[in-house]
């Protein structure tokens, strides 16, 4: 019999139990349509594509873009051009946009 839970990494995790956890992640409010995706056309420094994102990754995005007085356009190039100038591009854009908005949560001034 297996007592553990497995991990990210696919190896378990003894002591834990699956189950509820002790602080639920889910609001009372929270609204499933958050996590659709959306597809949206943007520019990206000229170029026309296809962003496909989770509701509300568009509005940390938003956020964003408010809090640097400019369009959320501006903030995707921005991204774009600074990943490619940085690092050599990415491969997964899409994922780099995730991590950058839950980031930037992290830091935002104004976290509620």
């Amino acid at each position: 019999m297996n007592d553990g839970v497995r991990g990210v990494d696919g190896g378990v995790r003894q002591g834990q139990r699956a189950g509820k956890p002790s602080i639920d992640p889910f609001r009372a409010d929270f609204d499933m349509a958050q996590a659709g995706p959306v597809s949206r056309s943007v520019r990206l420094n000229g170029f026309a594509t296809c962003l496909r994102l989770e509701v509300v990754y568009w509005r940390i995005l938003e956020r964003i873009a408010l809090a640097n007085h400019c369009s959320v356009s501006a903030v995707l190039s921005y991204l774009d051009r600074e990943v490619h100038l940085r690092h050599g591009g990415v491969r997964n854009f899409s994922g780099l946009v995730r991590v950058i908005c839950v980031a930037w949560l992290q830091e935002a001034p104004d976290a509620d």
